[in-house]
């Protein structure tokens, strides 16, 4: 667990690491919840592969602004350089922004992964870590600790090393995960995925209709027994409120108020009926969409009559 305070020694990683293909970087923030935030550390991982903390690089930049000006030059806005981070655009904010070049967020990489392959309750890099790479009793105590006071406590290093390990093996499953997802619609195979279609099809089904008839029983028995909570769900109320008008009264308002109510509106197909042939005389304007709807075919068994 390499740690630099020394501006000649981080400026001399920092060279080293423009020859980099990719790096993990997780970063510790001081006065995080003030106006004014300090980045405090730069925690590098240049080989994923390491598990030991070994290749991490622990770089103490508190208060060391023109540090971290060549960190940025050099590395974050470089664009041969990809930077992963988790939650990028927290890091970011105090690392080059908008500049910074070939960034990697593994937070909206989960997002994008549909959830019935990372069925997650949140997409936080502990749970990230913990579902996808077995990491266990990972404790986050450090996490909102004080990273101003100097010197920093072994307790706080051993946390700031961690999260790049963390990261960079998420981010390795997470690859693979879309890889997976990642398919070319020229070669799909229609007879497989459609028989899987019809399967899920059949199995929401049952699902959506047991997951009604649960929500109405539910509320209806706490509604009846004046319960707001039980110890998995909790039934709140409020007000919803329509409001309703000729539209007839609403030309009349226009024509006697002079009320500006230049808009289009959709004319459903009822309008559309109603109108007749009064259509032809208005201006409209027609968009035409292709819409295309899925239905699954019913299976039958042939019966032969003997």
């Amino acid at each position: 667990m390499p740690y630099f305070t020394a501006a000649t020694e981080i400026r001399s990683l920092i060279a080293k690491y423009t020859k980099v293909k990719t790096l993990w970087i997780d970063t510790e923030v001081a006065d995080y919840k003030s106006r004014n935030p300090r980045l405090s550390l730069i925690q590098i991982l240049d080989n994923p592969q390491d598990m030991t903390g070994d290749s991490v690089y622990i770089l103490d930049v508190l208060n060391h602004s023109d540090v971290i000006a060549d960190f940025i030059g050099q590395i974050m806005i470089n664009p041969a350089i990809e930077k992963v981070f988790h939650n990028a655009s927290y890091d970011l904010k105090l690392l080059g922004n908008k500049k910074a070049k070939n960034t990697t967020c593994t937070l909206e990489m989960a997002k994008k992964i549909p959830y019935h392959i990372l069925p997650l309750p949140n997409y936080q890099l502990k749970t990230l870590a913990t579902v996808l790479c077995n990491f266990h009793d990972i404790d986050k105590q450090e996490q909102g600790g004080d990273w101003s006071q100097r010197p920093l406590t072994d307790e706080q290093l051993e946390y700031a090393y961690f999260d790049c390990i963390y990261l960079a093996q998420v981010h390795s499953k997470l690859l693979a995960l879309q890889s997976q997802i990642s398919t070319d619609p020229v070669r799909e195979d229609l007879n497989l995925i459609s028989q899987r279609y019809t399967e899920v099809e059949q199995q929401r089904k049952l699902i959506n209709s047991e997951f009604d008839y649960l929500q109405e029983r539910l509320k209806k028995a706490m509604q009846v027994q004046n319960v707001s909570e039980t110890e998995y769900c909790q039934l709140s109320s409020y007000e919803r409120k329509s409001i309703k008008v000729k539209f007839t009264e609403l030309v009349r308002l226009v024509e006697s108020q002079d009320v500006e109510l230049d808009f289009p509106i959709t004319l459903t197909e009822k309008l559309q009926k109603d109108l007749g042939r009064n259509l032809e005389q208005l201006d409209v304007d027609i968009e035409k969409t292709s819409v295309y709807r899925l239905i699954a075919k019913t299976q039958e068994n042939d019966v032969n009559d003997e």
